[in-house]
């Protein structure tokens, strides 16, 4: 049998020392090239958007026959990108939680001639409050036994929301009354929503 000597087992240690070094910093650079993303990517914003100083929007004149509280939907909601990598949808931007494209009270897309006509949502509100959508579509979708529908002006926002599966969480909006925010945790995107009961 062949002994080992001291030098060499010293210079095995130090080897050894050095490939678990190695394997430290490539570690620790591997995870501070994961960038997290700036929009969406499961973040969760802490609180809703601030209220507006604009004035109140007057109500709708009438209800459509069909959905009770909405009009036909005509134009889409599209904003100017704030940032590149940034969606031209209303979004919360996930490094300060602003709420990028929120209108004031004044914006008449979002005015109801009869708010919370269907009651009020009682589940929950803000980032303790994630939902799972569980079926439906803009028109109709819920989760829980909680039933909502999205704002005709809003329905290019959500093309691409999974109506089977996407966490959301549920906001007040302090400017149009009637409405909330329904966020998406995966897109970052928002929309406005009435509570159906």
């Amino acid at each position: 049998m062949k002994q080992i000597g001291l030098k060499q087992i010293t210079l095995k240690r130090i080897r050894l020392k050095q490939i678990a070094g190695l394997l430290a910093l490539l570690s620790v650079g591997a995870f501070a090239a994961e960038k997290k993303p700036e929009v969406g990517g499961g973040h969760v914003p802490a609180h809703g958007p601030a209220p507006s100083s604009a004035p109140a929007a007057k109500p709708a004149p009438a209800p459509a026959a069909e959905r009770g509280q909405q009009a036909p939907p005509a134009a889409q909601n599209h904003i100017t990108v704030d940032k590149k990598g940034h969606p031209a949808v209303p979004h919360v931007d996930a490094k300060n939680d602003k709420w990028v494209g929120h209108t004031g009270a004044g914006d008449p897309h979002y005015a109801m001639a009869q708010p919370f006509a269907h009651g009020r949502f009682t589940g929950g509100f803000g980032p303790q409050h994630v939902f799972v959508l569980a079926g439906g579509g803009p028109q109709r979708f819920w989760f829980g036994n909680f039933y909502w529908d999205v704002a005709p002006y809003d329905y290019n926002i959500v093309a691409d929301w999974n109506w089977n599966g996407d966490q959301i969480v549920i906001y007040e909006d302090p400017d149009h009354p009637g409405w909330y925010l329904a966020y998406n945790a995966r897109l970052g995107t928002y929309c406005h929503v009435e509570y159906l009961g």
